[in-house]
């Protein structure tokens, strides 16, 4: 069976001293709250990481907020998965993998601490001469490779990405390499625009309103829709509009809108327009691993910027600020890092 996002076991304590940290926790909605806990050890098969950078995700947003069932998500609970930092211990029967590696994460929840334990699987180490900072967000590179691959895209298919956080602007970086006849991107904002026309975007559109219509934006020049709609939002309810915005015959690649939709789903619609639906995490762990090496890859060639969209750097002491920020959805709030190494 397929392996799974995990979150690393963490025993909190009252202490407060040698052998113990900080590690943020969701108390409940839209409270996060520094706890301290002890400092775990590897156990057989694991290796223990010093974690320097993670950065808030849309995915911790929408728990933060509360957005996601509770068939998926239980409260309290711990975030953080994109993960950068340091090997500082290797637990038994562990090959290749050595104290001092610097290495990025995937597949490890609850990272905003400062440091975590898990097996080599969801480590990828890093070039020493990569800087850590640029190495945290390695990890949705997988997943979006992914997308871009079943998305079959083409010269001559134009391909729509509804949302420029920031997966979206990696995703632009990507299917821009995959030489779509139009690559057609929207947001809210013009800075987040700017930079998906420098990553590669040949059309781009401001949404009006969070719940306005594509469409209705685009359809004059797009009249009849997109081979290809990559929804990069975090509600569900996107999905209702990415259905509309594909062409007779197209394909959706749901890279986002995996929240709750609260909106009426027209499946006749679907099924009228002969639509294909696909999901973005890799399906075998072997993909997982090459997408994981194809992506770095990318960022050691410099054809994914992932420094450029950091527009905040905040300390874990004060994780609640950082996620207040990245809560506000604003212009100039694209990428937030924690910075989680003890000052």
């Amino acid at each position: 069976m397929v392996r799974k996002m995990s979150v690393p076991p963490m025993e909190l304590t009252e202490q407060d001293g040698e052998g113990t940290q900080l590690c943020a926790v969701v108390e409940e909605i839209g409270q996060i709250t520094l706890k301290r806990a002890l400092i775990p050890e590897p156990q057989d098969g694991e290796v223990r990481v010093k974690v320097k950078w993670v950065g808030i995700c849309g995915s911790d947003v929408e728990v933060f907020r509360g957005a996601r069932e509770p068939e998926f998500i239980s409260y309290p609970t711990r975030l953080g998965h994109e993960v950068a930092g340091v090997i500082d211990k290797v637990g038994r029967n562990v090959t290749g993998l050595q104290v001092g590696d610097p290495v990025a994460l995937r597949y490890v929840w609850g990272a905003f601490a400062e440091y975590v334990c898990c097996g080599p699987f969801s480590v990828k180490k890093l070039p020493k001469e990569l800087p850590l900072i640029e190495g945290s967000l390695i990890e949705v590179l997988p997943g979006v490779i992914h997308a871009a691959e079943i998305a079959d895209i083409a010269p001559n298919k134009n391909v729509l990405i509804m949302g420029q956080g920031v997966s979206g602007l990696v995703l632009t970086q990507v299917v821009s390499l995959y030489s779509p006849r139009n690559l057609v991107v929207t947001d809210l904002f013009d800075e987040k625009l700017e930079l998906a026309r420098k990553y590669g975007a040949t059309h781009t559109y401001r949404m009006p309103s969070e719940g306005a219509s594509t469409m209705d934006i685009v359809g004059s020049d797009f009249p009849n829709g997109f081979d290809v709609v990559i929804p990069c939002l975090l509600e569900g309810d996107g999905m209702v509009d990415a259905i509309n915005a594909a062409a007779q015959n197209g394909r959706i690649v749901m890279y986002g809108c995996i929240g709750t939709c609260h909106k009426p789903v027209d499946f006749f619609k679907v099924h009228k327009k002969r639509l294909d639906i696909f999901s973005t995490e890799p399906k075998r762990d072997i993909d997982n691993r090459t997408y994981f090496d194809k992506g770095l890859q990318l960022v050691q060639d410099g054809l994914v910027n992932t420094e450029e969209m950091i527009t905040h750097i905040v300390k874990l002491k004060d994780v609640a600020e950082a996620f207040k920020l990245r809560n506000e959805h604003k212009g100039d709030t694209i990428h937030v890092m924690i910075d989680c190494e003890r000052e």
